[in-house]
């Protein structure tokens, strides 16, 4: 069934160097969008173009500042007010999605409220990549297309042709990610085991399992600070592993992480452009999303099966 509704494409300012990248993949051009500043501070986007009876996509990843969640969020407010039969959400990198639980006493749940926000300012559909917990999804009232870097993750490592390739979980709660890597890859995996003292500061790490002259790659959803990653990297090489590679999905890296790389024992951190880096490192190597969010949207647009985009 082919959809006959027009399809746009719009970015937030955010996004843009990714969103063009995407829409090229498609073979459409990108949408004319404005924004009004205040002195304050306020901003107001609008569209330049009629966008009446049309299926809308609009990427943009919600990394910090929080300006780019509320400019997505005014984005479909609009695109909705002006008459759009759809208006999809294409969030790459969904921000605050590390506060999907109350982990303490008295704190939010960002991930739901952020969800809340999307689904009551008008969202039809969201599409987005690796969330930092599978579950976030039932926070959505409206359909979620989650996709899984390891579409391109996979290939990449079995590129590398590496003669004794171990994946390695970064935390306990990276052992489901890191198992289904391990399946695919047929191999074997290593757990690491890390005590916070609080949030971005790891007071104790230890590794279950043999990497004596194995050749590791750790897989996660997101790297921040660099901590966890590089601590385990340099456990490993302690412990005789004979290369550390470290796969991400999103490049949040704050603070020390690029000095922290770059004196660490990792040979390679390979991560998507999801979100723009912020600095440089030679380690650092990235693989474009822009064909595989191209490809289920034109399957999400013309009603096909995205059953094939999924390998973990």
């Amino acid at each position: 069934m082919k959809n006959k509704t027009p399809i746009k494409f719009f970015a937030g300012r955010a996004t843009t160097y990714l969103a063009r990248k995407i829409i090229k993949s498609f073979g459409a051009e990108l949408g004319k969008t404005s924004v009004l500043e205040f002195s304050d501070g306020e901003f107001q986007p609008y569209y330049e173009e009629s966008v009446r009876g049309c299926t809308v996509f609009i990427i943009q990843s919600t990394f910090p500042p929080s300006d780019n969640l509320m400019e997505l969020l005014l984005m479909i407010d609009a695109a909705k007010r002006a008459s759009a039969h759809e208006v999809v959400a294409v969030i790459p990198y969904l921000g605050y999605a590390r506060q999907d639980r109350k982990d303490k006493p008295r704190c939010a749940i960002g991930a739901k409220l952020v969800a809340d926000l999307l689904t009551a300012t008008g969202v039809t559909r969201v599409m987005t990549m690796d969330l930092h917990a599978d579950q976030i999804q039932g926070f959505f009232n409206v359909p979620v297309d989650h996709l899984y870097a390891s579409t391109l993750f996979v290939p990449y490592i079995k590129s590398l042709e590496l003669e004794n390739l171990i994946i390695a979980a970064p935390d306990m709660g990276g052992t489901k990610r890191a198992n289904a890597y391990a399946r695919f890859l047929n191999t074997e995996m290593v757990i690491c085991y890390k005590l916070r003292k609080k949030a971005n500061i790891v007071e104790e790490i230890r590794v279950i399992g043999e990497v004596k002259d194995k050749d590791i790659v750790i897989v996660d959803d997101m790297i921040d600070t660099a901590g966890t990653i590089c601590l385990a990297a340099n456990l490993m090489k302690n412990e005789g592993a004979r290369s550390i590679r470290v796969v991400i999905t999103h490049p949040v890296l704050s603070g020390p992480a690029y000095e922290r790389i770059d004196k660490s024992a990792i040979t390679e951190v390979c991560v998507t452009d999801s979100i723009p880096l912020r600095g440089h490192s030679d380690k650092i190597k990235v693989i474009s999303i822009a064909d595989l969010f191209a490809d289920v949207i034109n399957k999400v647009y013309k009603y096909k099966s995205i059953s094939e985009n999924f390998i973990v």
